[in-house]
């Protein structure tokens, strides 16, 4: 395990050099702190792969979960390092959760003063959130099988929903690689359009990143409100719907040259139709109540801040705390249901969010005929029982961690509507919440053990609890 953990640290090390290269490029004022934060990992990184070496390469069940776990707990502490030498008064608390914020793309930040800040830093946030987006342990298997370490465990482990029992391509890592191309060629078409409608190349290339792994992070304290632009605004609504999609969806429509996966897939239409349908609630509600004066105002501010959230990105072209509170609170559940498996987004997923009503719409039958079997469907397959069993105790877990670290916060002095709608935010992925954590102010103002609760909301959320919480049974540790 040690030797795995080393080598993925050796090749995060490597991501440094980037906005290093960006730094020496510009002359900004950051480059001797990655110059120091890249030899710091690569030590670290040669240590652990020196003292593992001789240990066993095959990668079990019980060693993919918990090599996911330890990687994503120690990489936001080394890419902090760069965070912790250049700005002045970050504390280790604050950098962590920021780049924790990162690599899970969750968005929530700590900075302020973004528009100052030197261009690397800028690169090395959306780095991280694009690394993230995917989920770094994939990248990572498609080359470990070349050190003699198998990948599949370690897909499995870090993958959500029905990707986990499904390959695209008969090897485990050319799967990756193939997702991977998709992905950066996404991104690329993404940060070229933003630059033709008017960004800087720093600003597409980073808001690329950050839109197409959902991570909302951005270049400008005012987010998306510093461009005013409807242009850039709908460009950035076709990404993030794509980015919300299941790519396995986009890598058969590619490679068949056809639009028929985009329509045998019920979670996308269901996907569509939560975002499009909440635009449109939202819409005529802020019209309704003078929030805009004239409709079309209100569908524009409405389409992107619902898409936004309703994806998990966490982008925000306009305080939307302000708005009535229906508003906000819609977006907060589209948040937790809508994105899908197997996209960049967070929550617990679409397909999950069906299997949910179908199975409640299945016992309110069974209650007229007891005896009659129903069996759930989605399209045209049937979903066995254990996997809805599965699904229903995922959720369980699920609720009983919000309500735990809700509770946790409120003890610590946090008011509800902060605390439960940071919670939610953070174990979704989402970035921004309501009130003293809401889109136009930053995570800055919360004590350092509110910090460490949301740290470890969005690594649940993002390992999907499943994952964290079974290094925690007494079976996992039994021989």
């Amino acid at each position: 395990m040690l030797y795995g953990l080393g080598i993925v640290l050796l090749i995060f090390s490597c991501t440094m050099l980037v906005p290093m290269g960006v730094a020496f490029w510009l002359n900004d004022d950051a480059l001797l702190a990655y110059h120091e934060a890249f030899l710091i990992t690569l030590i670290a990184a040669l240590i652990l792969w020196f003292t593992g070496r001789s240990g066993p390469r095959d990668i079990k069940i019980r060693d993919g979960y918990l090599l996911v776990t330890a990687v994503w707990t120690l990489l936001p502490a080394f890419a902090a390092i760069p965070l912790l030498l250049h700005l002045p008064g970050l504390s280790f608390t604050d950098a962590y959760f920021e780049t924790m914020a990162g690599l899970t793309t969750t968005g929530a930040t700590v900075l302020s003063g973004l528009d100052a800040m030197p261009p690397s830093i800028h690169v090395w946030r959306g780095l991280l959130q694009w690394m993230g987006g995917m989920g770094i342990i994939v990248l990572f298997v498609a080359i470990l099988p070349l050190l003699g370490i198998g990948g599949r465990q370690i897909y499995k482990a870090e993958t959500p929903g029905p990707m986990k029992d499904s390959q695209l391509t008969p090897r485990i890592a050319s799967t990756a690689k193939r997702l991977w191309l998709l992905y950066a060629g996404l991104t690329f078409a993404c940060a070229l359009a933003f630059h033709l409608a008017g960004m800087s190349w720093l600003d597409a290339v980073v808001h690329s990143f950050t839109t197409m792994s959902l991570g909302g992070f951005s270049t400008h304290d005012a987010s998306y409100g510093f461009f005013n632009s409807p242009l850039i605004e709908a460009i950035t609504i076709v990404f993030m719907l794509i980015a919300g999609m299941n790519f396995a969806t986009h890598f058969l429509a590619l490679s068949k040259h056809s639009l028929k996966p985009y329509r045998q897939d019920w979670e996308a239409r269901w996907f569509l139709t939560a975002l499009i349908g909440g635009t449109l609630i939202v819409a005529v509600f802020l019209w309704l109540n003078g929030i805009y004066p004239k409709f079309v105002t209100a569908l524009r501010y409405a389409a992107f801040n619902v898409v936004s959230i309703g994806t998990t990105t966490g982008f925000a072209s306009t305080d939307f705390n302000t708005w009535p509170i229906f508003a906000p609170m819609l977006m907060l559940l589209l948040c937790a249901t809508a994105s899908s498996a197997g996209s960049t987004g967070g929550g617990i997923k679409m397909i999950r969010t069906q299997m949910l009503l179908l199975q409640g719409w299945r016992e309110l039958s069974k209650l007229l005929h007891p005896n009659a079997v129903i069996p759930i469907r989605i399209g045209d397959q049937v979903i066995p029982n254990k996997v809805v069993f599965s699904v229903l105790a995922f959720m369980s877990l699920y609720g009983a961690s919000i309500i735990t670290m809700t509770m946790m916060l409120l003890f610590s002095g946090l008011d509800i509507v902060t605390a439960f709608s940071a919670v939610i935010a953070c174990i979704t992925s989402t970035g921004p919440g309501l009130n003293q954590v809401g889109p136009a102010t930053t995570y800055e103002a919360l004590s350092d053990i509110q910090i460490w609760i949301l740290s470890l909301a969005m690594l649940l959320g993002r390992l999907e609890i499943f994952t964290v919480m079974v290094i925690f049974t007494p079976a996992f540790w039994r021989k």
